[in-house]
């Protein structure tokens, strides 16, 4: 009953925290807005996303489309909409990957004195190149294919949590909880996941925002280049690079999809700057 009690109390004040903090509550506003329309697109759109109509090409925004028309005659409102599910797919995926291996390397070589140079090492080593070129290197060895860009993103945004991680980790594993852990022959993996990751969690989210955030940026970078997701597939990235040779003739094709990813990547950063200010406790107000 008395913890039932306390989430009570606990809720409306996590709640109340994020709503006193403008850019966390409006950045959570935009990327929910934001995912709600990609996930609801066959709902909302009015058309198919690769519908043609060449009679309808290059139509400018009017109240029978939104957002205009492209070279084809599709809708550019709902290529948007559709869109948005495989450019916050490659995001997310991509972060989940950079996570998994970032926060596997970071614990290894904060943990291990014996692995740390080795590991540190590599991490520099990936660190010391442009993430783009190194995209571009990783998706041309691979081929271009949509899982070969996550897997691409995944590997040049490791590093960054990694070196995240192993930064925390090797402060963490001198406390004396660890220490006492340690002599009660509490299992080293144990110690890993128990006692060292769960106090990692709050830079670990952070991190995780901006790095959704640059791997949007990156795939439609890479797009735009011409070496990442297929043409076919619309992602923002594609709709940009497709849109680039009627610049100053139908602008719309770039604009709105090139607004999508200004807004989701703001809002990311929103997110991730809320995040820092809430749960870092240097920095948080207690009510």
């Amino acid at each position: 009953m008395a913890a039932a009690s306390a989430s009570s109390v606990d809720s409306p004040r996590i709640s109340t925290l994020i709503l006193q903090r403008k850019t966390l509550a409006i950045g959570l506003a935009i990327i929910v807005v934001i995912t709600l329309l990609a996930v609801l697109a066959p709902l909302i759109a009015p058309y198919a996303p690769g519908k043609l109509s060449i009679v309808n090409r290059l139509k400018p925004p009017s109240a029978t489309w939104f957002f205009g028309t492209d070279e084809f005659g599709r809708d550019i409102f709902s290529r948007t909409i559709y869109a948005g599910q495989l450019s916050l797919l490659v995001g997310a995926a991509a972060t989940a990957l950079a996570a998994t291996v970032g926060i596997t390397l970071g614990l290894v070589a904060g943990f291990f004195r014996k692995a740390d140079g080795i590991v540190s090492r590599i991490i520099d080593a990936m660190m010391a190149f442009p993430d783009i070129l190194l995209a571009i290197a990783l998706v041309a060895a691979l081929g271009p294919s949509l899982a070969t860009v996550i897997v691409a993103l995944g590997v040049v945004y490791a590093p960054r949590l990694a070196r995240v991680v192993r930064a925390s980790t090797l402060v963490i594993r001198e406390l004396p909880y660890v220490e006492a852990a340690r002599a009660l022959g509490v299992p080293t993996w144990r110690i890993m996941t128990r006692h060292v990751l769960r106090n990692l969690v709050s830079p670990i989210l952070v991190q995780a925002t901006f790095i959704f955030a640059y791997a949007m940026l990156a795939e439609a970078g890479l797009s735009f280049l011409g070496v990442g997701v297929s043409p076919e597939i619309p992602t923002w990235g594609t709709m940009i690079a497709a849109g680039r040779q009627y610049v100053g003739q139908a602008d719309w094709m770039t604009i709105f999809p090139g607004l999508a990813i200004i807004l989701t990547v703001l809002s990311l950063q929103l997110v991730g700057d809320g995040l820092r200010d809430l749960l870092d406790p240097r920095l948080r107000k207690d009510l």
